[in-house]
């Protein structure tokens, strides 16, 4: 290659690698006469079919940190899907409401098992994304919902529970379990009892499921958003180590559940 070719190369390269960046949409669907809108992100720069993540927001509902963690996950390389567990619009700052709606999604376990799986669906129909390799992470609220994902048998290799609730698979639930389990947990998260967590552990035990259980010590809950402090609750608090450690054991689970690097 002459030297004028190299540097027509270098330069259309570089003005490549420029225009390549994180791209994302809304998605509408519905949900038993219920309007949900998504948010899908991914990144330019990677080409066919790639990995996917889907995201399940905490019990605030879709916001712009479940975003973020989409747009997170995007520029290493996958597509992911922040789904909408509440429907359209339905976000919150204040814990009550958010309670209540995430207290109604939780009562029927089949349906909210069934919304869950209705985003993954929506993932799973995206041109760019390989459908025989697809993960979920989930935060609070999202990651109680990711391994109820798990327990229905839904078509993802592993999920990601971000300091969630440790709902304890049923015994008809384990034989279900086909995707492997990552659980990072605060080691001073108040809401989740040690009963609580000895109850899950023993579940999976049972069910023969493929998992690991990380403790963060000094992490409580909601250690992951750095917002976590201006909900007023004593039980939440941001633990950046802890957060950036359980990012890197994540990104070290996806890498082995696709075979990537």
């Amino acid at each position: 290659m002459t030297k004028a070719l190299l540097t027509i190369f270098t330069v259309l390269t570089a003005l490549t690698q420029a225009q390549a960046a994180v791209q994302s949409k809304t998605i509408p669907y519905e949900d038993g006469g219920v309007t949900l809108e998504g948010y899908l992100a991914w990144d330019d720069a990677f080409d066919g079919q790639r990995p996917a993540v889907l995201v399940v927001h905490e019990w605030w509902g879709l916001n712009d940190y479940a975003r973020k963690r989409a747009d997170m996950l995007a520029r290493l390389g996958y597509v992911a899907f922040a789904l909408d567990m509440y429907g359209k619009g339905k976000v919150t700052q204040h814990p009550k409401q958010a309670g209540e709606w995430a207290g109604e999604i939780r009562k029927n376990v089949r349906n909210w098992q069934r919304r869950a799986e209705l985003g993954l669906g929506i993932l799973r129909q995206q041109e760019r994304v390989d459908g025989k390799r697809i993960a979920a992470i989930g935060y609070c609220f999202g990651g109680a919902t990711v391994l109820q994902l798990a327990y229905s048998g839904a078509g993802v290799k592993g999920v990601v529970s971000f300091h969630g609730s440790l709902p304890a698979p049923e015994a008809d639930q384990g034989k279900n379990i086909q995707a492997k389990i990552l659980v990072c947990h605060g080691a001073d998260d108040s809401f989740v009892p040690k009963a609580k967590i000895e109850k899950f552990r023993e579940g999976l035990v049972a069910a023969k499921a493929d998992w690991q259980f990380i403790s963060y010590g000094g992490a409580r809950h909601s250690f992951t958003n750095p917002d976590a402090d201006k909900a007023g609750i004593d039980g939440l608090r941001y633990n950046e180590s802890a957060d950036k450690r359980s990012w890197s054991h994540m990104r070290g689970f996806l890498q082995e559940l696709f075979g990537t690097e």
